[in-house]
């Protein structure tokens, strides 16, 4: 039987006018060969609620600062289970629709782990993600994105920035 840490975190869909989404790559420090794509945001802190962790976050690793009421209401959960660095997480997440016209990355705010497992970040088109071979997580990201898009409506859902 495996044994999962419980875990709850708060992601960031960071979304330009372009309608790409920004992804970080990076790799699990104990499979270094295991690299993949992922969307800004981390595990929440005692007492913090989601939009709390996601403006913290989005804070430290992109620059970008929100208070939590701009953030919205999450636009998409899941409970996913994965390895990293030797341990198995079972992690309830909620994501957040940010759009901003356009965004220049600071990751000054990293952490040591992420300086240590984050190569770099780019900004993905949902055609993009749907056409490479390279992986990211979510897994159904171009999915999620098209849903949370779509359903901000004229009134551009999240932070307008």
């Amino acid at each position: 039987m495996t044994v999962y840490t419980p875990r709850r975190a708060a992601r960031v869909l960071l979304v330009d006018a372009g309608g790409r989404v920004l992804l970080f790559s990076g790799w699990d420090p104990s499979r270094p060969d295991h690299r993949y794509w992922f969307t800004p945001g981390g595990g929440l802190d005692p007492g913090e609620t989601a939009a709390q962790a996601a403006a913290r976050e989005l804070a430290e690793e992109t620059g970008l600062q929100l208070t939590p009421a701009e953030l919205g209401a999450s636009v998409w959960s899941e409970t996913v289970e994965f390895p990293f660095d030797g341990v198995r997480y079972r992690q309830e997440q909620e994501f957040f629709l940010v759009r901003v016209p356009g965004w220049e990355v600071d990751t000054a705010g990293f952490t040591d782990v992420e300086r240590a497992s984050v190569s770099g970040h780019r900004w993905w088109s949902v055609d993009e993600l749907t056409a490479t071979g390279q992986r990211y997580y979510p897994a159904d990201l171009p999915a999620v994105l098209t849903r949370a898009l779509a359903g901000a409506g004229a009134a551009g859902g999240g932070a307008p920035c």
